[in-house]
């Protein structure tokens, strides 16, 4: 999970909204990024949820379902303020707990 969030940042980097509208290779790499993010978070268990209600669980879940379920009317400007303002305190988040071993919320070298 953390993985597939630090690089959308990375991806993103300085990329203006009006430069992401034109660079389309970029779009769906993005999108896919924060859609694996948010199957990643839904595969942590309730119980480890519950645990940790400072992570916006319902939040990054249900971004991912907007991606996946309404994939004709995706708005770039909502996918790109998500990787510039909510991805970075998720990721601090992730880090916090990340030394409890639960499932999914590592940073292992991307593509290992």
């Amino acid at each position: 999970m953390g993985v597939y969030a630090t690089k959308s940042i990375e991806i993103l980097g300085t990329t203006s909204q009006d430069e992401l509208e034109q660079n389309e290779m970029m779009q769906f790499a993005l999108i896919k990024l924060v859609e694996i993010v948010g199957e990643a978070a839904n595969c942590v268990s309730s119980q480890t949820r519950s645990k940790h209600p400072e992570i916006p669980w319902s939040d990054v879940i249900g971004m991912r379902h907007r991606l996946v379920h309404n994939y004709e009317a995706i708005d770039l400007v909502i996918v790109r303020a998500t990787i510039v303002d909510a991805l970075p305190s998720l990721i601090d988040q992730l880090r916090a707990i990340v030394g409890e071993g639960i499932a999914g919320l590592a940073f292992p070298k991307f593509g290992s």
